[in-house]
């Protein structure tokens, strides 16, 4: 394999992976939406 292509192969391959960590790292750090609690719509009894 000539230098070129070991370079370019080593650029794509670093971009993908910065991507891919890039959007895992927002995907773990997003907080979770906040839901409404379906099971206190049912209640009779506020608390």
């Amino acid at each position: 394999m000539n230098t070129e292509a070991l370079i370019m192969l080593i650029g794509a391959q670093g971009i993908v992976i910065s991507f891919m960590c890039y959007f895992f790292y927002r995907v773990l750090t997003t907080p979770p939406k906040s839901e409404p609690d379906s099971y206190s719509d049912n209640d009779d009894i506020e608390r």
